[in-house]
């Protein structure tokens, strides 16, 4: 049986190898830090960290990617409802959501708090966004992720209480179409993704589809958008 070399990441440059190398399972290289501008060359390139506690930083590129397109949204007659019943923010409330994110996966997460501490300096960057549902004053959903150019990698979603994550999602879906995203990687296949729209598509098809959306135009900053509760 042959065997298979992960490369380690040196601490002194960027660079990663070619994730179309990588095996079926997705681990492209081990090691380096996390450097936010290392994250962000990992995510252009179609790589993200994923790791557990007390582990080396593992990069990853799994065959097959899990994608959403936000034109396939699946909206259910129960979730539109459930859309009239939340207010929905952006930008509002990041370290809380990617916070809350951790606690219901709590020993069982890859958001460490090195994790939590590079996404907050990506959004003060400007590339992190979050988007917040709240019933009342209270935060009872969400989720955060990174965007460049026509591109959005979402990282992780919470739901406090029904369809809560759900109408997140639909509202991403909104926002990338104002602002010409063509592509939203959910990195990891999930039923509950698969339900809402998302497919699977091969890793070679997911890293040629991402070169091409990180060609178009993408806005850096703070989102600000604000939605009626009672429409699309």
């Amino acid at each position: 049986m042959r065997e298979t070399l992960i490369p380690r990441l040196s601490p002194y440059s960027h660079l990663f190898p070619d994730p179309r190398q990588a095996g079926p399972e997705g681990l492209v290289a081990f090691g380096g830090d996390l450097h936010p501008d290392r994250v962000l060359r990992a995510y252009r390139m179609g790589i993200f960290p994923w790791y557990s506690e007390g582990d080396p930083i593992l990069w990853w590129c799994p065959d097959p990617r899990a994608v959403l397109y936000p034109d396939q949204i699946k909206i259910s007659r129960s979730l539109r409802k459930s859309l009239k019943r939340f207010r929905v923010t952006t930008d509002r409330a990041f370290g809380q959501v990617i916070r809350s994110c951790r606690m219901v996966r709590m020993g069982d997460t890859w958001i460490l708090p090195e994790i939590i501490e590079v996404f907050e300096e990506l959004h003060r960057r400007g590339f992190a966004h979050s988007i917040e549902v709240w019933r009342g004053g209270m935060l009872v959903g969400g989720l955060y992720g990174l965007a460049m150019g026509g591109a959005f990698f979402g990282e992780s979603m919470f739901s406090l209480v029904s369809d809560a994550s759900k109408v997140a999602l639909v509202r991403l879906t909104q926002i990338a179409k104002e602002l010409g995203i063509s592509l939203i990687d959910c990195q990891v296949p999930s039923d509950h993704l698969k339900r809402m729209g998302a497919c699977d598509i091969p890793r070679d098809r997911f890293l040629d589809e991402l070169e091409r959306a990180l060609q178009q135009g993408g806005e850096i900053g703070k989102w600000n958008f604000k939605f009626d509760p009672a429409t699309l």
